[in-house]
């Protein structure tokens, strides 16, 4: 099973995987609407670096839940 068909079964069956990938996807949005300014206030940039580090974790831990159902198998 290639690493998108097992995302997306991920997402179809497990919650835990899906509210991880979509607490994922709001923070790519919210980077997104941040990286959008011109300037960024000292709040905003340390809100963006917050941001980058929730994606990443969330990231890790999808990773980490693929990994745990291809062991399973």
């Amino acid at each position: 099973m290639d690493e998108q068909a097992l995302k997306e079964l991920l997402l179809r069956d497990n919650s835990e995987f899906r509210q991880a990938h979509d607490d994922h996807q709001a923070c790519e949005k919210a980077i997104d609407a941040i990286r959008g300014k011109t300037h960024l206030s000292p709040a905003e940039a340390d809100e963006e670096r917050a941001l980058k580090k929730k994606k990443l974790a969330l990231k890790d831990k999808m990773y980490q839940l693929m990994a745990d159902h291809i062991r399973a198998r």
